[in-house]
């Protein structure tokens, strides 16, 4: 094999006996071992050469970020824009989203559904023959003390003069029951 290139003899896989991969160096010629050594030497000469070179970048990086203003706090805004755009791509992310988008349509439709339900409960109660009532005491009521006052008047004096005239009416009807 050329020189530099690694062997495709097999590696033991993970769980392999280890007594076997102890084998496998004896059974390496001096000549194999040796040829070994250097590749070894070699690519552990590489991997320091490129951390040193990784090094020198990142520092041109950095010169390069400090020139153009680019701080840490803006990099971090960045890499979090990427991450959720990320995120967002996921097919777990989509499925989620159309789940959860599904659930709120199912929620609008209750809530909506609620708001019919009550609104037909208040027009129920306006039919009532005890609103009714109600309504015609404050009409009544409208009339006897508007006199000089313009129709309508504050809502809060007209339900506190209807509550008077009712307690009077109750009161007077209390009274004839009692003398008869």
């Amino acid at each position: 094999s050329p020189p530099g290139l690694l062997r495709s003899d097999s590696i033991p896989e993970v769980g392999e006996d280890a007594a076997a991969t102890v084998g496998m160096a004896e059974t390496l010629s001096e000549e194999e071992q040796d040829e070994l050594r250097k590749e070894l030497a070699k690519v552990e000469e590489e991997i320091q050469t490129l951390s040193q070179v990784l090094a020198a970048k990142e520092k041109h990086l950095a010169e390069i970020k400090k020139k153009l203003g680019i701080n840490s706090l803006q990099e971090l805004r960045q890499n979090i824009t990427k991450s959720w755009q990320d995120v967002t791509s996921t097919t777990a992310y989509k499925k989620t989203s159309e789940t959860l988008s599904q659930a709120g349509q199912k929620a609008s439709a209750a809530f909506s559904s609620v708001g019919s339900v009550i609104t037909k409960k208040f027009e129920d109660v306006r039919n009532s023959p005890t609103f009714k009532s109600f309504e015609e005491k404050v009409e009544n009521l409208k009339s006897k003390v508007g006199g000089s006052k313009p129709a309508g008047g504050d809502f809060g004096e007209v339900l506190n003069s209807a509550a008077n005239a009712s307690a009077t009416e109750t009161i007077a009807e209390q009274t004839q029951e009692e003398t008869h």
